[in-house]
């Protein structure tokens, strides 16, 4: 069944990462006006990274908390000649199951990932399966990330190393039109897989535009959703799985109950 058809839904994620979520919607029937309000830019002083990996043994934890962070992380052993295999010397953990995957391609064992795909869920996975007081963490990630994170892992002892490999930068365009569309109500959804994706589309269509609830509001989980409320936006519609996947059950089960609505009405 073409659950989501006539349905006009707007995808803010990053071009080069928008493919499953494009394809999903387009398979149920989705018109998607691709709208991509982020670009992945790897920093380029990546020394702390290199010196890092270079004595990853130190480490009693690596984690991953992105799909960007192990792309741009495998990219870089390729250009210094070493290989993932490095990873084998010490536990890895994901914070969800994309991440997870990602790794599994580039031949990473995973060791741990939480029930819940969030920072916080990775703390206390970790804690309970062992004491973190003294142990050092290794932590790649966006420039821009929470520090949910690290501040957990440290409050239960552990050592965190940081170091941010990429950033999320504003992608350029022109959100005159797409402000038009939704201020007239012809956008029906418009989907946010992370916070950054949330503020930088505030900017490019306008206040008026992102808080006239005249379309839903899809987002990948709490933290997504608690930066589109901080923003005036509403009538959001959360993923009881934080994935690509749950995200669109989200929207089929929101549709699906207002078409329920409208077939009741006398």
């Amino acid at each position: 069944m073409l659950s989501l058809a006539g349905r006009r839904i707007v995808v803010t994620r990053a071009r080069d990462q928008a493919g499953e979520l494009v394809q999903t919607l387009e398979a149920l029937g989705a018109e998607v006006i691709q709208a991509p309000t982020i670009r992945i830019e790897p920093l380029e002083d990546t020394s702390a990274l290199r010196a890092a990996l270079a004595d990853i043994s130190r480490y009693d934890w690596v984690i991953f908390t992105s799909q960007n962070t192990v792309r741009v992380v495998t990219e870089r052993l390729a250009e210094w000649g070493l290989d993932s295999t490095l990873f084998a010397r010490v536990p890895v953990a994901a914070i969800g199951p994309a991440t997870a995957e990602a790794l599994a391609r580039a031949a990473v064992r995973v060791a741990l990932v939480p029930e819940r795909y969030v920072a916080e869920a990775v703390v206390s996975a970790l804690t309970r399966l062992e004491s973190m007081q003294g142990k050092r963490v290794l932590l790649p990630r966006a420039l821009e990330a929470r520090d949910a994170l690290p501040e957990g892992l440290r409050a239960a002892g552990a050592i965190v190393d940081v170091i941010p490999v990429y950033r999320a930068a504003p992608e350029s365009g022109d959100g005159a039109a797409l402000a038009s569309e939704l201020a007239a109500g012809r956008v029906d959804a418009v989907t946010f897989t992370a916070s950054s994706t949330v503020q930088r589309f505030s900017e490019l269509v306008g206040r008026d535009a992102v808080t006239s609830g005249r379309f839903t509001t899809a987002v990948i989980g709490p933290i997504t959703a608690a930066t589109a409320r901080s923003l005036g936006i509403k009538r959001i519609v959360e993923a009881d799985e934080y994935t690509i996947p749950g995200l669109v059950a989200a929207l089929v089960q929101h549709f699906s109950g207002e078409a329920r609505a409208v077939r009741r009405e006398p």
